[in-house]
């Protein structure tokens, strides 16, 4: 093989490493966005809770109302823990007011109450304002 064959075939290899790297960045872009879209709660509906809690298999739910002061208190909390677990925990937030079916069927009487339901099925509650520790401990006891 030729000198010039040899340079061609350099020259040839270092664009794809090139393109290969420009597209992995891309990809990697890509993944950092999604993750950011998921860290955040997500607002939960009468109509769409059964599919969220039965397609995700930990789930914490805030249900809340915006005239509750101590609700208020607790969103912050739920804000930072959706970023931690994100991909490992699905994080929403019910408005009581706005879902009054979803709040029936699991008898909130008092906001704010945080549900943790793993494979569909409720697994703890807290209801009230609580430190973050409290609620991060609940929900790293069903991670495993």
């Amino acid at each position: 093989m030729s000198d010039e064959h040899k340079q061609f075939i350099f020259k040839e290899d270092e664009e794809l490493r090139r393109i290969k790297e420009k597209k992995l960045k891309e990809l990697m872009r890509l993944k950092e966005k999604k993750q950011e879209m998921n860290a955040k709660p997500i607002s939960v509906t009468d109509m769409k809770f059964n599919e969220i809690v039965n397609k995700h298999p930990l789930v914490l739910i805030d249900c809340w109302a915006s005239w509750c002061g101590p609700c208020l208190v607790v969103a912050p909390i739920i804000e930072e823990l959706a970023m931690k677990y994100a991909g490992k925990a699905f994080v929403g937030k019910l408005n009581v007011d706005e879902n009054p079916k979803t709040a029936e069927r699991f008898q909130i009487f008092s906001i704010p109450t945080l549900l943790i339901i793993k494979n569909g099925k409720e697994v703890d509650r807290i209801v009230g304002v609580v430190p973050k520790d409290h609620i991060e401990t609940l929900l790293r006891k069903h991670l495993e």
